[in-house]
């Protein structure tokens, strides 16, 4: 009887941590753009806090709900103009509530850890703080709120 090989375990093998400048966005599955900054990939328990009569050590404390904050995607101003229309359509009250993907990838472009986000549609874009006395990127910032993070 042939002894069957084991494979290695990817548990086995030692991991670098993965670069956070190395990530894509992708809303209803089209990546929409290489983005430098992502903030607000968080979310939080909050508790409510109960006083036991008579226990005078501690205070009790519940979960109520989750919080998120918003997600503010920051990239380079460029040609591609569809965040923009997606904001424009909420300004003129046509919400559609979209879903999206935040993915890390590895250095070879690979797919390697991700988060959903679910229902989000934008509240906020900010333009380029144009100045012609310094060669700095045009950066435009697109503000979501959205119903939750959750991992890919």
């Amino acid at each position: 009887m042939a002894k069957s090989k084991k494979k290695k375990d990817s548990q086995d093998k030692p991991h670098d941590p993965y670069m956070p400048f190395n990530f894509t966005v992708e809303v209803e599955g089209l990546t929409v753009g290489g983005f430098s900054e992502v903030i607000g990939l968080s979310s939080k328990v909050e508790l409510e806090s109960y006083i036991e009569g008579g226990v005078n050590h501690r205070v009790h404390q519940f979960p109520k709900y989750m919080t998120y904050p918003n997600l503010v995607l920051v990239r380079g101003l460029g040609e591609r103009d569809d965040l923009w229309k997606w904001y424009e359509d909420v300004t003129r009250g046509k919400i559609r509530l979209l879903n999206g993907t935040i993915m890390v990838r590895d250095s070879k472009q690979s797919k390697q850890i991700g988060w959903n986000f679910k229902k989000a549609y934008p509240v906020a874009w900010e333009g380029p703080e144009l100045n012609a006395s310094n060669g700095e990127v045009a950066f435009e910032r697109l503000e979501l709120v959205h119903r939750g993070v959750y991992k890919a």
